[in-house]
Parts: structure tokens; sequence; C-alpha cells
């Protein structure tokens, strides 16, 4: 009988050492490869820590000059109210037309640090959810009573339908009314002539949409993407005669999601635009 051949196992052990040095190399790769991932998700959790401070100082910031441009807005629309109401004496009409611009430049501005004021808020988590029971035709009767002031144009109408297999919602009614009062003020501002028409129907079962349908000036397309972020405007040139904040969607749509809902928009340039909300019809506390 004859012993090992020793070529086959000359030829074995060649293919052990080789083997041992390729599982050394493939040792030697994932070590480095492990190094690199374990390096990489400290310099991950360093940009995340980096971007949190970021966020809060920016929160505290804009929360901080909200408050400290409160005092001389408020101060500056008082004056105006004393010079137009002739506490000081008659105004020409000269006068009163630099006084109305002043008052309106002031009250926009309010607005303006209101809503900064509510985007830190929200942003910082700080923003104080209260939902209750309460019926729509309250709702509705509530936004009717808040524009009514301010419809001066009769070629422009604000008609509210009656809600369509909903009555009651459980959710923050004055969040809900800030968005519809956006939605509003928006439709109102851009719709020189024709409608604004605010509607609420139960849709998917369990959620509401509410929609504020214009028949104003419209979108482009290339705006719709964007429209909902902070600061974003319309270029066009009624835009930039009735400037706005550029706050009042991005608000909507972050208020929006506190609520459990989310915002869309429908337009179409020259025929119009549809905003819309919708929201759970019960609101579930967040576990």
């Amino acid at each position: 009988m004859s012993g090992p051949d020793p070529l086959a196992l000359e030829r074995a052990e060649a293919q052990i050492r080789a083997h041992e040095a390729t599982i050394k190399t493939l040792t030697t790769e994932l070590a480095e490869t492990n190094h690199g991932v374990v390096a990489l998700y400290a310099e991950l959790d360093d940009q995340a820590m980096l971007l949190r401070e970021a966020s809060d100082l920016k929160s505290r910031f804009l929360s901080y000059m909200s408050h400290e441009f409160r005092t001389p807005l408020g101060s500056i629309r008082s004056l105006t109210r004393i010079l137009l109401d002739l506490m000081d004496g008659p105004l020409t009409e000269e006068q009163q037309k630099q006084v109305l611009f002043i008052q309106s430049a002031a009250t926009e501005l309010t607005e303006m640090v209101d809503d900064l004021l509510d985007l830190a808020k929200v942003e910082a988590g700080r923003v104080t959810i209260s939902p209750a029971w309460f019926e729509m035709v309250d709702l509705f009767s509530a936004l009717r009573g808040m524009f009514k002031p301010i419809l001066s144009s009769e070629s422009v109408s604000l008609a509210f339908e009656e809600p369509v297999d909903v009555t009651k919602i459980y959710t923050d009614d004055k969040k809900l009314s800030q968005i519809l009062r956006n939605f509003i003020s928006n439709a109102l501002k851009f719709t020189p002539e024709g409608e604004v028409r605010v509607t609420a129907r139960r849709t998917g079962g369990d959620s509401v949409t509410f929609a504020v349908t214009d028949t104003g000036i419209g979108i482009g397309p290339e705006y719709l993407a964007t429209i909902f972020q902070d600061f974003v405007q319309v270029d066009a040139p009624i835009q930039k005669r009735l400037r706005g904040t550029g706050l009042g969607l991005s608000l909507s749509r972050k208020l929006a999601t506190v609520l459990g809902g989310r915002v869309d928009v429908q337009s179409e340039l020259g025929k119009g635009s549809t905003f819309s909300v919708t929201i759970p019809i019960e609101l579930r506390p967040v576990e």
C-alpha cells in the first residue's frame, strides 16, 4: 500500500496557504471598512448635532427678534391710529395718504413678526395643541365674521358652503382657523374679481378636507413644488405689487403636520387656485 502523494500534499498546503492569505486580506479589509463606518457614523452624529444646534439657534433668534420687534411696531401702529383719528388736529389729504402708507407697512411687518414667532415655536417643538370637539358651522361662522369687515371690493365675494358629510371634528380649532385664514387672505389678495369659496367635506372615511378655491390670477406650474417653503413668493407683477411675508403658506404646512394632516395646492395660471388642508376628523394623541 503506497503512502500519500507528496505532490498532492504540497498542492493542498499551497491552497490552504492561499486561502489563509485571502482570509487575512479580507479580515484586514473588513476591519478597515468597520473603522470607516464607525468614523462615518461619528461624523454623521457630529453633523446632526451641529444641525440641531443651528436649528435651535435659529428658533431662539427668531423668537427673540420677534418679541423685540413687537413693542416698536405696536407704538407705530398706535401713533398712526391717533393721527388718523385726528386727535391732534386735521391732516391734509397728502398727510393722510402718507400716514396710511405707514400704517399699512407697520401692519405688514407685524404680520411677518407674528408668522416668524409661530414658525419658531413650531420648529422648536414648543407649539401647544389643545384639541376639542367643535361644530363646523361655528368655525365657518367665525371665519365669515372675521373677513366681513375687510371685504371692501364689491367685485370679489367670499362664500362658505355647508360642510358635506361632517358636522363635528376633534382638533385644535385655533390652529385650523389659522391655516384657513392664511388660505383665505391669500385668495382674496390675488383675486381682483370673481369669487373665493370655502368648502369642507369628508374624505377617506376618517378625514376632512377644507378647500379654499378662488378665481384669481393662479400660479405657474414652476412654483407649485416650492410654494409651501419659507419665504417663497411667486414672481408675478401682481405679486410684486401685493407683497406678502412669504411665510403664511410655510406656517400653514407646518401647522397641518402638527394636526396630523397635510396641505395641497392645485392651480392654473390665469384661472385660479385651490389650496386645501386635509386633517383627521379626530386628532389622535402622539404616543
